[in-house]
């Protein structure tokens, strides 16, 4: 067994005994390796503890029955290995930056750590051939855009450091927030509306102020001479890009864990493999109308040989 698949069967232990008590010398027995050395080689290939990772997923998972308002909050918190309110309050605000109670209120969006794939991490694919890991599909290709593509829709900024997986950090979700303020406000432009491809631009113009633009929108199938007040336009711009096509069972499951795992591989893996650069955008294309598969493509720009210096 490779180092890293005794990991990835103890991250599936993980997630089968979520709701008991998990110690880490149970889980170093369970794949045959010491309690340091387990230890040591997990920190390595998740990048959190043995016991943060576990109450960062038990958290996540917490999400899903918080949102349901007749279990009551404690009830939740004792499922899932929370001796008692206080302390289950406390590693949610330290986690999300907002108590359970802000949350089962405002239902916003969370970034919560998923289970990694850490298989992702030793394979890599030619362009065009796919790559299947867990329950998702990726495929790497290049594609010539001739044309600009206009979108419509909402930008924010967004801090780079409180966003995963750039981050690797856990809280509100700023894009996720203003993709649920669009698809509430997008009425009022919907007649100039492609409504079944959307797009999410993110655009580092000063990475020394920690700051990224954000922008969530829909293909646009016109452009009105006036945007409603806060809309503004936006160009996927016309040229080379490097595209990560994503597909998976559940929208829901694509644009949360898919997404997460997905640009992690095309980031951290595929691209550094393939001793390849790009500029400092990126883009989610969403297409809402597939009907047998969800799925979604992440759109990169390479940079030109002679400027990666």
């Amino acid at each position: 067994m490779h180092a890293w698949e005794a990991i990835e069967q103890s991250l599936s232990f993980i997630e089968e005994h979520l709701a008991e008590e998990i110690s880490t010398e149970e889980l170093a027995n369970t794949v045959g390796l010491s309690p340091f050395y387990f230890q040591r080689l997990f920190k390595r290939l998740v990048n959190k503890s043995v016991q943060e990772y576990v109450k960062l997923r038990r958290l996540a998972r917490v999400i899903k029955n918080l949102g349901d308002s007749e279990w009551r909050i404690l009830d939740v918190a004792l499922d899932y290995g929370f001796s008692n309110h206080a302390n289950f309050t406390r590693a949610f605000k330290e986690t999300y930056g907002i108590t359970p109670e802000d949350y089962r209120r405002d239902l916003p969006m969370l970034n919560t750590f998923e289970k990694p794939e850490v298989s992702m991490n030793y394979a890599l694919v030619d362009e065009g051939v796919p790559l299947v890991v867990g329950d998702i599909v990726l495929e790497i290709q290049r594609k010539l855009v001739q044309a600009p593509e206009t979108y419509l829709g909402l930008e924010t900024e967004v801090r780079i450091s409180e966003q995963v997986p750039t981050g690797e950090s856990t809280g509100v979700d700023a894009p996720g927030q203003l993709w649920k303020r669009y698809h509430t406000e997008k009425v009022a432009i919907l007649s100039a509306l492609d409504t079944g491809v959307e797009m999410g631009m993110s655009h580092t113009e000063d990475p020394t102020q920690g700051l990224f633009t954000y922008f969530a929108g829909g293909l646009a199938k016109n452009v009105p001479g006036q945007l409603q007040d806060g809309f503004v336009k936006k160009e996927l711009p016309a040229g080379e890009y490097i595209v990560c096509k994503i597909e998976a069972e559940k929208f829901e499951d694509l644009v949360t864990v898919s997404l997460d795992q997905a640009s992690k591989y095309l980031f951290g893996t595929w691209l550094p493999h393939h001793n390849l650069a790009t500029e400092p955008f990126s883009a989610e294309k969403y297409y809402r109308d597939a009907e047998d598969m969800a799925y979604m493509e992440i759109w990169v720009k390479p940079l030109p040989l002679d400027s990666r210096v």
